[in-house]
């Protein structure tokens, strides 16, 4: 099959480099397999994915406590989560329907199908961005979820796969890129990635034992900065992405390691789609630690932990 044509290296646009600045650390629940986060009115809602422990969260974004929680059934893969007006909107990875609740009760109230595996969602206040693992981003009628739009994403003029959690601002959208420590910014009118943002070392070597990847952005317009966490991870971080100074190293392209691929679990044949009840949540809270500095260092991959998304 011939490859579909893409822009010469010449004519690609070169992504501005950015990097993370901390302005502060927050607890964050490390049992929380992290696919989607946004950021309403001061609270935080949250999807957690993994078989046999996926839920939406409606998290305090200071203390990191759960005010309220819904647990999936064991044989739903929660992943990206979008607010449409007071309507929550949550992907599945494989089980390809995606969960429509009342953002105050949690209380289901539709659903909708799609043919592919579901990864990232947002909403740009007129439709709905989704990606599916391969390189293309979908628009899709954020009330009937029937697809109006798709756009291949490239970075410098390549195809770029594995975009995973995804958040719109204004007319950009913002993606973690699976298994690297990168977040892209895209312009969704081109699928061009016009800016690549370095968030390694945001972790403490302590904090990694037992966490996994980078996934997980929230924007706050009230600040105008950015939520962001991993999944598992003990922190929830604060953050603006500065510019690069020009005599420092570059980001290296956001392009996930061709050999650190883990072979997904078969998917069980799922049984029982209703959404039980919301269930009570302990409300611990953690002590928030100092924020870390931004050395860069290697993610600490725990083989159990490794999930397609």
């Amino acid at each position: 099959m011939a490859e579909p044509r893409l822009r010469s290296h010449d004519q690609a646009r070169e992504p501005e480099l950015r990097r993370v600045n901390v302005i502060s650390s927050r607890p964050h629940d490390r049992t929380a397999y992290t696919q989607g986060l946004v950021l309403h009115a001061g609270e935080l809602y949250e999807s957690a994915g993994d078989f046999r422990r996926s839920s939406l969260r409606r998290v305090d974004p200071l203390t990191g406590v759960v005010k309220q929680r819904l647990n999936l059934p064991d044989t739903i893969f929660a992943e990206g989560l979008a607010l449409v007006g007071d309507r929550l909107i949550q992907l599945t990875w494989q089980n390809r329907v995606a969960f429509v609740y009342d953002r105050a009760t949690f209380r289901e109230v539709g659903r909708h199908s799609y043919d592919t595996d579901g990864w990232g969602l947002c909403y740009d206040g007129t439709r709905l961005v989704m990606t599916d693992g391969t390189s293309t981003m979908y628009f899709r009628d954020p009330d009937t979820f029937e697809a109006v739009g798709q756009v291949e994403i490239t970075s410098r003029g390549r195809p770029l796969r594995e975009v995973n959690e995804l958040e719109c601002v204004g007319d950009t959208v913002y993606g973690n890129v699976f298994r690297t420590d990168t977040i892209v910014e895209i312009d969704p009118r081109t699928g061009e990635v016009v800016t690549e943002i370095d968030a390694a070392g945001l972790l403490t070597p302590e904090e990694q034992v037992g966490a996994y990847v980078l996934n997980g952005i929230a924007w706050d317009p009230a600040t105008g900065h950015f939520l962001v966490t991993g999944k598992d991870w003990p922190r929830l971080f604060e953050v603006t992405f500065d510019p690069v100074p020009p005599t420092d190293t570059a980001v290296p392209p956001a392009t996930p390691t061709p050999t650190d691929t883990a072979v997904p679990p078969a998917t069980p044949t799922p049984t029982d789609t209703a959404v039980p009840s919301a269930t009570p949540v302990a409300t611990e809270t953690a002590t928030p630690t100092a924020t870390p500095t931004l050395t860069p260092r290697p993610v600490i991959y725990v083989p159990a932990l490794h999930r397609p998304s």
